[in-house]
Order: structure tokens, then C-alpha cells, then sequence
């Protein structure tokens, strides 16, 4: 992923917010929200264990530069609206192959196809405890 210019998104209610939601549940409404969108492969990966980043990893397919920034608008629209909370930062919205929200205790990676096999980053943390997204009937 090359380095982005654009600015982090910071807020004063971060961490305000943060024992109103758990880590896990945050993960299923970020994935829910992507689903919305008719995101595609949505994995949660439980990181908690093995990286001091992040509790959780949400990874994305969206199929085209326009459902990827479609999907990132979701994820953000529900976190505020349910949640009045914004990411800390994001990058990649003007590229658009891969988008990173970062939610403190999750960071979600929006990819199209190609970039997700490139990176392939559920191998790279294939020893993460892994769920696929199912929705809620």
C-alpha cells in the first residue's frame, strides 16, 4: 500500500465511546454495515492473541473503486450514527484499492480482489483466530 497524504481523522470521543461497544461487536457491525453494500468474503480475524495493534481485523472484497468507498461510507455512517464514534484515521480513500479505517480495537481492510490476493493478509495472520461473516438473518 503506498503512503497516503491524506490527513488522520482524530476525534475527541474516541475513546469515550469505547466501553459502550466491545471489540467483537464492533467487528460485526463493520461487517454488517459492509454487507449493506454488497461486500464480498468478509472475514473477521481475532488478533487480540497475537498483535499488540488491534483486536480485531475486518477484511473486505469490494469490486470496484466505487463500492469500496461505498462500503467505507457505511462502515462510517452506522459507527456514528449507532455509535458516535469516527475512525482514528483512514487511508486510501483517493487510491482506492485498498481502504484502511482504523477503529482503535479494530482496523478494517477494504480491498478490491487483486490487492486482497496480493496482500493476502489472512495468511500473513493465518495463526489469528478466523470467522467468516455470516448476516443475520
Amino acid at each position: 500500500m503506498s503512503k497516503s497524504s491524506e490527513p488522520a481523522i482524530a476525534t475527541q470521543n474516541q475513546f469515550s465511546t469505547k466501553s459502550t461497544i466491545s471489540p467483537q461487536e464492533l467487528a460485526l457491525q463493520i461487517a454488517d454495515a459492509a454487507e449493506d453494500k454488497k461486500a464480498a468474503d468478509i472475514v473477521l480475524l481475532n488478533v487480540s492473541e497475537v498483535s499488540y495493534l488491534a483486536d480485531y481485523f475486518v477484511i473486505i472484497t469490494g469490486f470496484s473503486r466505487a463500492q469500496l468507498n461505498a462500503i467505507s461510507e457505511s462502515i462510517e455512517e452506522r459507527l456514528e450514527e449507532k455509535y458516535n464514534l469516527q475512525p482514528v484515521r483512514v487511508s486510501g480513500k483517493r487510491e482506492g484499492g485498498w481502504i484502511v479505517q482504523d477503529y482503535a480495537d479494530v482496523i478494517v481492510h477494504i480491498f478490491l480482489p487483486e490487492e486482497r490476493e496480493y496482500y493476502n493478509l489472512e495468511a500473513f495472520w493465518g495463526h489469528a483466530e478466523r470467522h467468516e461473516f455470516d448476516q443475520p438473518s
